[in-house]
Formats: C-alpha cells, structure tokens, sequence
C-alpha cells in the first residue's frame, strides 16, 4: 500500500461555510481533497449533528474540524471500527487537558463527567461496492462558556479548566491523534480499538434510563459490539442499534 499523507496534510482554515462535513465532501468530489485533508472553520452556518440535528457553535470558540480519510481497505460491515477510532482519537486528545473523567457515550459522543463536550459526525462516501472515504467531522467545545438552552448539558475546556486555548493550534493535535489512531486501524489492530473503546464507555456498568420510542426504562450499560450495537442488562431488549434509544438524564 502506498504512503499517505498524515492526517491534517494539508489543513485548511477557513474563515467561515455552510458545514466542514459538506464543504469536505464537495471537495473529494471535485477531486480537490485527498486521504489526510483537513478542514478547520471558525464559523458555520449550517452546522451538521447526528440524526439530522444542528450544532451550533460560538464563532471562533471551539473545534469545527472535518478530515478526509481513506477507508477502502475497510469493509462496510466493518464500520464501526472507524467510529472506534475516531471517538478513541477525540478522547486522547480531550483527557489530556480534562483529564480521565472524559468518556466516549455511545455511539461516538465526547462526555467530561455528565456533560457533552463534543460530537463526531461520520459521513461515508461509495463508490461501486467499495466504501472509498470517511468523511469524519468533530466539533469540540473549547472556549465557548454560555451555551443556547438545547445544549444545557454542553461543556468546555475552558469551563473544566478555567484557561483559553489558541483553537487551530488544538486542532492540529487532535489531527495527530487521529493520525496515530488511524495507524492503528489501519494494521488491523481491530479487537484492541474495541477493547479501548469499552474501557472508556461512558455510564459503563452503570444503571441509565433509556427511551425506545414512548417507552422508558432502566437498565444497566454493559458494552457495544463490533457491529456497533449497545449492550445492555435489564432493558425492554438487550441490544439497541444506533437511533433505535435515547438517553434520558
């Protein structure tokens, strides 16, 4: 396999646009980006979240970070090992400054103690039967302190840590994590990403209120498997997909 550029070769800033995720994917279609482009915005006006939400962020105040990644040596059951990867490389590069009360909520959530601290976004792109890129967004809250009302349980670096951060300079290190996560996935290092990725799984062991459709429930959180099913004990089913529950706090 021929060399790749590390992630964040070339990263590029920009001042402000619709979504990184969109502005990415315009890009490797115009074939104007390659495996390790990233794009780092200041601002967007069309912010992109899981399950069709918007994220909203403070100008200027925190990660708005989209990379470009080769993933046609993966196949498109294997998925959720990317997700892994990513969630891993976002929490290597948080508890570095927030210490270990960073876990990863299920499916790919950035939590510090109860409280979101960032999302991951990932954005496949095929071509025939071969998963050729993953576009991988990630916002990251920084040095935002007053959030909107819908992001109640929303926190920053700055509030766990009392210091502002030089934002672009942070998003050049959480490229070179992604880029030494990324090494790992790519030499098959599958089971040890999954293992990792149930180390730091937020609520693990514990007991949490789910919502499937109007039904709430208790049960206790075990773990996710490598299809990226969340495992769990006492619940209306022992497995839920991703968008099939919601956690109620």
């Amino acid at each position: 396999m021929a060399a790749k550029r590390h992630v964040g070769s070339p990263f590029v800033e920009l001042s402000n646009t619709d979504s990184t995720n969109i502005h990415a994917i315009r890009q490797l279609q115009a074939n104007m980006a390659a495996h390790g482009t990233a794009f780092f915005a200041y601002a967007q006006y069309a912010g992109k979240g899981q399950r069709g939400k918007e994220w909203d962020s403070e100008p200027g105040s925190n990660i708005i970070l989209s990379v470009v990644l080769d993933s046609s040596f993966l196949l498109i059951t294997q998925q959720f090992y990317l997700s892994a990867m990513v969630a891993l490389a976002c929490h290597d590069f948080y508890s570095s400054y927030a210490g270990e009360e960073t876990k990863i909520k299920w499916p790919n959530d950035l939590y510090w103690r109860d409280r979101k601290a960032g999302g991951i976004l990932i954005e496949t792109l095929v071509r025939g039967h071969k998963w050729q890129w993953a576009v991988v967004g990630m916002g990251i809250n920084i040095n935002q302190t007053v959030f909107p009302p819908q992001a109640r349980r929303a926190v920053s670096l700055k509030q766990i840590t009392g210091k502002q951060y030089d934002v672009p300079a942070l998003a050049r290190e959480l490229c070179a994590c992604l880029e030494r996560r990324y090494q790992e996935l790519l030499t098959g290092q599958f089971e040890s990403l999954l293992d990792e990725y149930n180390r730091l799984l937020f609520m693990r062991n514990e007991t949490m209120k789910l919502k499937k459709e109007s039904v709430s429930f208790q049960c206790t959180i075990k773990s996710v498997n490598p299809d990226g099913a969340l495992l769990v004990e006492g619940g209306i089913q022992d497995q839920f997909r991703f968008g099939e529950v919601e956690w109620i706090f």
